[in-house]
């Protein structure tokens, strides 16, 4: 692995052009555009795909689709891992979900941090002759058994712990304690989620 994919990993800044990230990124792509064009009903083709996609990955994997992936080869996707339409991935730091996961429509988990200042944000020819730009970003990390229900958005440096539930329309900016139910732009933790939560205590 080159030094600046190590950079990138470790949230030190790096360039997204180098020839190891830009074949990365380029299989993903043809990948997810592959995937997408399938019907559920294709499960074989679908599963050689994730497999591919997501190398590091448990038993269970299920994605709708469609689906959109930075590299997806610095993603772990835990056991029963699923998702509805439209999940997006920017893994340029590691994204790590645990095990019995299940994703809304339209979320995203998006690793990479761009600088605020436009001088060191926006493209510029670099020594080798290339338009290229420096970024960064940080990693994120999800628990066991977390429900993220549709429109969230996860940003980079987040951890989420386990049994945690993240209401619809959040954007998820700072750390999110074992379960929780977070809700808001940004998301603020509502409550614990405890045994009073169980279907048998609702009236119908």
């Amino acid at each position: 692995m080159e030094d600046n994919t190590k950079k990138m990993l470790a949230g030190e800044p790096y360039r997204p052009d180098t020839e190891e990230l830009s074949g990365f990124s380029s299989l993903a792509h043809r990948l997810c555009r592959d995937y997408n064009m399938l019907s559920d009903t294709d499960r074989d083709e679908r599963n050689a795909i994730i497999d591919r996609l997501f190398s590091d990955h448990e038993k269970g994997v299920y994605i709708q689709g469609p689906l959109q992936a930075d590299y997806g080869r610095f993603t772990h996707l835990g056991e029963n891992f699923y998702s509805n339409f439209n999940l997006t991935i920017l893994d340029t730091c590691p994204v790590t979900f645990g095990k019995n996961v299940m994703v809304g429509p339209n979320c995203t988990f998006a690793t990479p941090i761009h600088p605020l200042l436009p001088e060191q944000r926006n493209a510029r020819i670099q020594e080798d002759g290339k338009l290229a730009d420096y970024e960064y970003g940080a990693p994120i990390t999800v628990g066991d058994n977390c429900w993220f229900a549709s429109n969230v958005t996860v940003c980079a440096g987040v951890k989420i712990g386990n049994g945690c539930v993240i209401a619809a329309g959040a954007v998820v900016t700072r750390d999110i304690p074992d379960n929780s139910l977070a809700m808001g732009v940004p998301a603020r933790v509502v409550r614990e989620i405890t045994e009073k939560d169980r279907l048998d205590n609702y009236p119908y």
